[in-house]
């Protein structure tokens, strides 16, 4: 840590700016985590989520095209790179630098939506999305007339500096008007849309997320600030998030036990690691459907997810790299047992 960071927080603690103070104590605990300083890292990001800081409320009965979501409290572990360009979001609203839209782009399931739900806890403001099937209309006209309404609403929140807009899988819309039924129709849309987030107000944090970018209008791009590519996991950032993951889980049961170092080898059979959604869903799968009188049984469900093979077989597993014990673990057969038919 820093002088500068120091001074930083005294300063927006004296100016009572909690979102800048908030921020200042992330980039401290950020810091310590490339120190290796990871207990006190946590600490300190746990300390700042379950701070009680008041949040005020937006009217919600005046809004027709936005739906409020609640903001995750599950841990979202990201590779580094995309972690710094996080940071650089916090930074950049906390200091009020008029960057202020966002396209986070990438394969389903590497955590955009939950990333943005994380952005808006640390931001401390509240999280509202929109539904762009709601917005398309049959009628001709309609669509375009439910945009210009959609972002005049927007403008027009009465806090709109402790507000993040999500426009979730904006491929719904953006690449509506490819369709050849009527490309005059769909045209007037995507024309309102590059009107409404050049008007945009700047005190407003708008992020979009797309699983298809390749196929956006350059003119639809440009229009924000930064674009975040969240397709940059390598193998070892996604076997090291499965584990983050799965101890999250774990910390739910008393009676489970703990094999970190064959449960990394089971999703190592992987010849292509899931992204993050996949291995949430997998992993909580298998805990939650697990014998709970069994410590291991989820990493033999695992397993058998994994390796695609429900069958007992010693010699695939010890050629895997599974120890004799490890295999004892994984199929309820005993050392001895397993000893005996591996040597026959």
């Amino acid at each position: 840590m820093k002088k500068a960071n120091i001074i930083n927080l005294i300063k927006y603690y004296a100016e009572n700016n909690d979102t800048a103070f908030r921020n200042e104590a992330y980039l401290i605990a950020d810091n310590f985590d490339k120190m290796g300083d990871y207990q006190l890292s946590e600490y300190i990001m746990a300390l700042l989520s379950n701070a009680n800081t008041f949040v005020p409320q937006i009217n919600e009965y005046n809004l027709e095209f936005l739906k409020k979501i609640e903001v995750s409290h599950e841990p979202l572990p990201l590779p580094e790179e995309i972690k710094s360009d996080l940071l650089g979001i916090i930074n950049a609203v906390g200091h009020n630098m008029g960057i202020n839209k966002f396209l986070f782009s990438g394969y389903p399931g590497t955590g955009k939506t939950e990333t943005v739900k994380h952005l808006t806890r640390i931001l401390n403001r509240e999280l509202y999305s929109v539904d762009f099937n709601y917005i398309i209309d049959s009628k001709l006209g309609q669509t375009g007339k439910n945009i210009f309404k959609l972002f005049e609403e927007i403008n027009n929140l009465n806090i709109p500096e402790r507000v993040v807009i999500l426009f979730d899988e904006l491929d719904g819309i953006a690449l509506d008007r490819t369709d050849k039924t009527d490309m005059r129709e769909m045209g007037r849309a995507a024309t309102t849309i590059l009107k409404g987030l050049d008007n945009l107000n700047d005190r407003v944090l708008l992020i979009a997320t797309t699983n298809l970018i390749e196929y956006f209008d350059k003119a639809l791009t440009r229009r924000f600030d930064s674009i975040i590519d969240f397709n940059r996991y390598s193998r070892q950032d996604l076997i090291d998030i499965s584990e983050v993951i799965l101890n999250y889980y774990l910390s739910k049961f008393d009676k489970i036990g703990r094999n970190i170092r064959v449960f990394r080898k089971i999703i190592s059979l992987y010849d292509t690691i899931p992204y993050p959604g996949d291995l949430k869903n997998l992993i909580k799968t298998s805990i939650a459907f697990s014998d709970p009188n069994s410590e291991f049984d989820y990493l033999k469900r695992l397993y058998i997810t994994v390796s695609k093979s429900k069958e007992k077989n010693f010699k695939q597993m010890k050629e895997q790299g599974f120890t004799i014990r490890e295999i004892e673990i994984l199929t309820g057969v005993s050392k001895s047992q397993v000893s005996r038919e591996l040597k026959e």
